[in-house]
């Protein structure tokens, strides 16, 4: 569990798309610049051991499209991934995820610090290249743990099997009828998919996952207990 100080979310003007949802769970907010994220669930432990469901819309991520968007998000330092459908790790937490050869969206570190994204938000791209809001178009959901795949199996036709969707792969699919995009990016031995889809479908999305993972025992877990697996895991 988190030591940060609580914070109601609605003293924030941004906020989770579904932060009654998460409220109503007993959640406890943490203080994140302009916003309030779950951080943590009393009682709950941390990481429930099969399969664990976070929420991290609250946190910063972009986007970028059009023809130029590989060679300018290059001369910005970011590294991009060789192909398309991969996704890259970023020396400072950050992740980018090319879905074309015109198409890049970076997420931003956990914890929200300067970073990648922040400073990509600061530099107007050049013609060729514009960015899009996937903070306000995407929610950013997480499922890890060892019994993810086989969850989002029941809700997806992509094969995403640990041996056949491997570290870092990209799914541009349906999900629970719903186009989404499931990229893996795993801490340690601990299968991690982040989960980006349109955000007016937010709440139907979560209630879908937190159904499916029941059958598999797993609930709902905080950011703190996702850096604490970072941390532990590597």
């Amino acid at each position: 569990m988190s030591s940060a100080v609580p914070v109601d979310p609605t003293q924030y003007s941004r906020r989770s798309f579904v932060y009654r949802r998460l409220r109503d769970a007993g959640a406890v907010f943490a203080d994140c610049g302009d916003t309030a994220i779950a951080d943590g669930y009393p009682g709950r432990g941390g990481l429930p051991s099969r399969m664990a469901l976070i929420d991290l819309s609250p946190l910063p991520r972009i986007g970028f499209k059009g023809p130029q968007t590989l060679e300018w998000l290059s001369r910005q330092a970011v590294t991009i991934p060789a192909r398309n459908n991969r996704a890259e790790r970023q020396t400072d937490g950050a992740l980018a995820i090319r879905l074309a050869d015109t198409e890049v969206t970076i997420l931003g570190d956990i914890d929200s610090r300067d970073n990648t994204v922040s400073r990509l938000e600061n530099r107007p791209p050049a013609g060729g290249c514009y960015p899009v809001p996937r903070r306000d178009s995407h929610v950013w959901f997480v499922l890890c743990g060892g019994k993810a795949p086989a969850c989002l199996q029941k809700l997806c036709g992509v094969d995403l099997r640990i041996g056949r969707f491997e570290d870092l792969a990209v799914a541009q699919t349906s999900l629970a009828r719903l186009s989404a995009q499931i990229v893996r990016q795993d801490h340690g031995n601990v299968p991690t998919f982040h989960i980006l889809a349109d955000s007016a479908s937010a709440l139907y999305l979560w209630d879908v996952l937190v159904d499916a993972m029941d059958e598999y025992l797993g609930g709902l877990a905080g950011r703190s207990a996702l850096r604490a697996l970072r941390e532990t895991r590597g």
